[in-house]
């Protein structure tokens, strides 16, 4: 579902994954997130996405006009995790809203594994 907005010169549409490119760049600026995952756990192991592929680890979701981003993250090991979900969720709601003027009403961060980074 993609986001319309109305003006008098006509329509702009902002399509579900550029919101989650604008997410996933955001989120990649966040302290202790070594990569986005992808959705879908398979065998336990969250599969690290490149940079190219940043949109699929995020759902974007609309309800009563306001947006839900579902973000899919491996975090560093030896990091506070709720403090990485926590500066993750300020970044895309911060990015989000001023990229495209919608209001996020929540950021939900499922962090799909751990990596040690060395």
């Amino acid at each position: 579902m993609s986001i319309v907005q109305k003006n008098e010169f006509g329509e702009i549409i902002i399509a579900d994954q550029v919101i989650a490119n604008i997410a996933g760049r955001a989120a990649l600026e966040s302290y202790g997130l070594v990569g986005m995952a992808s959705r879908k756990i398979q065998d336990g192991i969250g599969e690290l996405l490149g940079l190219d592929s940043l949109g699929k680890g995020i759902e974007v979701h609309s309800k009563d006009g306001e947006l839900i981003i579902d973000v899919y993250v491996i975090v560093s090991y030896g990091t506070k995790i709720s403090q990485i979900a926590k500066n993750v969720m300020e970044q895309i709601h911060y990015s989000v809203e001023q990229m495209t003027g919608k209001t996020v009403s929540k950021v939900n961060v499922v962090v799909q594994g751990v990596r040690v980074i060395g």
